[in-house]
């Protein structure tokens, strides 16, 4: 039983993370990736979509943050391969990271003439703007149920805390933010010395500015998943060469292959905060105790722990750290319930 002798914000964050794992209903998702940029991101798009499958989350949405033009069709290509091809998608024009991507040209690969992968969109200019996505569907969705996996830029959380009413909602973005999610599990930032020297992290580092904004003013719970815990979950190279054979051709495979081949054995940052936002209550991680996080001038990210503070991060142990990778190479290598992905290798 819970102590009402707990902090306000405490006992908040908590009622949030287990009422995700409540089994009477699927969490209910937005994903915010920067796909395209770390082959993490596909994998954690394939363990939402095997734990959809599982009846455990409803992948609502997913939103961009990587400014490129192949970044929609490919997730578009692995949402079909899952047999869920009309998720919405929505996209950015920031300006952030719009590089070129050692994957994402799998969205135009074709084998007799044929896309290998079907899939409708053919660039991101036939997708929906991420922050009307974000509001249409928040909108739509019953009040403090939706967990926000952000793992890439704070990009588009940040323009949602700054939107306006509109037609669909009365609510600006921050009311409307407060109103409908539970809470936003990011991969982000920093929570221990990293080669004895503060980290910092990709994800704060690209839009540092808006992972301030977010970090100060974003109204619900957040729980981080700091560098050092992906670190830690190393994606086992066995299951890349072994584990998704039951397909001729694999999306997730096949861009792990191209990003950086095996036996490599690639770090799970983004693969753990999917993990921890759907089964938040299985033992995966360990949680620091309440507090702030403020993103400093240098992209760095300080913790300062407080009673009432709306922060925690993960953790993770020795015990932990096998379990997690057990679990997410399981998840990922799933075959799909439904879609094209079932058609079995010759």
């Amino acid at each position: 039983m819970l102590s009402t002798r707990l902090p306000l914000a405490a006992l908040l964050l908590l009622a949030a993370t287990a009422g995700a794992a409540a089994a009477e209903q699927p969490v209910r998702l937005i994903f915010d990736t920067d796909m395209g940029n770390d082959v993490d991101d596909a994998l954690a798009l394939g363990v939402i979509h095997a734990l959809a499958d599982r009846g455990e989350c409803e992948l609502l949405a997913v939103t961009l943050t990587k400014d490129h033009p192949l970044c929609a069709p490919y997730v578009d290509l692995v949402n079909t391969f899952y047999g869920r091809g009309d998720t919405p998608i929505g996209v950015t024009h920031s300006g952030v990271t719009p590089q070129e991507s050692r994957f994402l040209p799998l969205a135009q690969a074709t084998d007799n003439g044929a896309l290998r992968y079907p899939h409708d969109l053919t660039s991101g200019d036939q997708a929906a703007e991420a922050i009307g996505l974000l509001r249409r569907v928040l909108a739509e969705q019953p009040d403090r149920s939706v967990v926000i996996v952000q793992v890439g830029f704070s990009t588009n959380l940040a323009a949602l805390l700054d939107s306006p009413p509109d037609g669909r909602c009365p609510l600006n973005g921050r009311d409307l933010a407060q109103a409908k999610v539970k809470f936003v599990s990011a991969m982000a930032g920093a929570y221990g010395p990293v080669d004895g020297r503060p980290k910092r992290e990709y994800n704060v580092e690209k839009d540092a500015s808006s992972a301030r904004a977010v970090a100060a003013g974003w109204p619900t719970p957040i729980v981080f998943s700091g560098f050092e815990v992906g670190q830690a979950v190393r994606y086992p190279a066995a299951s890349i060469e072994n584990d998704f054979r039951y397909a001729s051709h694999h999306p997730l495979a096949e861009a792990y292959q191209l990003y950086q081949p095996t036996p490599h054995e690639r770090p799970c940052w983004d693969l753990t905060s999917v993990l921890y936002a759907i089964r938040p209550c299985r033992g995966y991680f360990g949680l620091s105790p309440a507090g702030r996080v403020a993103v400093q001038q240098d992209a760095t990210t300080r913790f300062t722990p407080s009673a009432d503070g709306p922060h925690r991060f993960l953790t993770v142990d020795r015990d932990q750290v096998l379990r997690t990778t057990e679990a997410l190479a399981q998840l990922a290598s799933q075959p799909p319930r439904l879609g094209p992905g079932l058609q079995a290798a010759p």
